[in-house]
């Protein structure tokens, strides 16, 4: 079994470390460049979802090629990482938080294989949208690290790139949002879909506006990713040495 892994924002390559050779996978949804890498024995997919030079903004992502390419080149499992700003005061900056729920707020995006025809109505279950066996595995490779993890968490996924008002922030967090981003939904939806365990690992890169009370700033967003930019890789690379090739959740189905 195969891992991928989408990079996010600051996330770009897996590390001289890890040799990685490019291939081109044909999708029906367009071309991907994928990096195959070799870790610990398993073979490892990387896409950098924003393009090698952070050149796609969170709403012209091609979420469908994305997810259908892993697929394709025998991926089980996907660990992604994101960007997100915080709605709940208790996850800080620099905080690693692990959403186990979601809410799509996203407007236009493309987000779901299953279009009818002749494939036929689908409907898939997100009771469990992210893979309990790959959280599992995360947070014991996550013990001991200095920096607050916080294993539960909903996500708000808004389409951007623009960030939100405060009074959207205030909306979220009546909903029940603790975190907010702009490219974990639809991924994860389609990773189920394509019947692949997802899981993903979250940065907290600053107060979501009106939190705080100060203008946000993509530089500060930045500077975030870059000062947890090893301790991403090697946790990622960590993550797919030891996710379970068996499992007993329902990601695959």
């Amino acid at each position: 079994m195969r891992i991928g892994i989408i990079g996010g924002t600051g996330v770009y390559e897996l590390g001289e470390e890890v040799g990685t050779r490019s291939e081109q996978v044909a999708t029906p949804y367009g071309s991907v460049d994928v990096g195959i890498a070799e870790h610990a024995g398993r073979e490892l997919v990387f896409i950098p979802r924003h393009g090698p030079d952070h050149s796609i903004p969170p709403h012209r992502i091609n979420y469908l090629a994305n997810v259908d390419a892993l697929r394709r080149t025998d991926c089980g499992c996907v660990i992604a990482t994101h960007a997100v700003g915080s709605i709940h005061p208790a996850m800080e900056p620099g905080d690693i938080v692990l959403p186990d729920q979601f809410i799509d707020f996203t407007k236009s995006r493309p987000f779901t294989f299953f279009e009818g025809g002749g494939d036929g109505v689908r409907h898939v279950d997100v009771t469990e949208p992210y893979c309990p066996a790959l959280r599992e595995c995360t947070l014991e490779a996550l013990s001991g690290h200095p920096s607050a993890v916080h294993s539960e968490a909903t996500l708000v996924c808004t389409e951007g790139p623009r960030f939100e008002t405060p009074a959207e922030i205030r909306m979220f967090e009546r909903l029940g949002g603790d975190i907010v981003g702009m490219t974990g939904v639809p991924e994860v939806v389609l990773a189920r879909e394509a019947g692949m365990c997802y899981m993903s690992v979250c940065v907290v890169t600053n107060f979501a506006a009106g939190v705080k009370g100060v203008p946000l700033t993509e530089g500060e967003v930045t500077a975030h990713m870059r000062a947890r930019l090893d301790f991403l890789r090697g946790l990622v690379l960590t993550v797919s040495a030891t996710a379970p090739v068996e499992t007993s959740c329902n990601c695959r189905l």
